[in-house]
């Protein structure tokens, strides 16, 4: 069987843990600042896990992670 390509823009936005949860970078922090508040912006600087109904899918994107 041929080896299984990586989705190479999966593998940018994806990380495996150690645990193998998937972490991921959170929405809405790159642009369009000014009206978000300091609390709010802290809060998006956090690395997230996806959530368990995405997980399957993600996985499949990412053969060998």
């Amino acid at each position: 069987m041929p080896k299984l390509k990586t989705k190479r823009g999966a593998a940018k936005r994806f990380k495996v843990t150690k645990s193998g949860r998937i972490g991921r970078k959170k929405a809405c922090a790159s642009h369009i600042l000014t009206k978000k508040s300091s609390k709010r912006k802290r809060g998006l600087r956090q690395a997230d896990t996806v959530s368990k109904a995405d997980r399957k899918a993600i996985k499949l994107l990412l053969p060998y992670a």
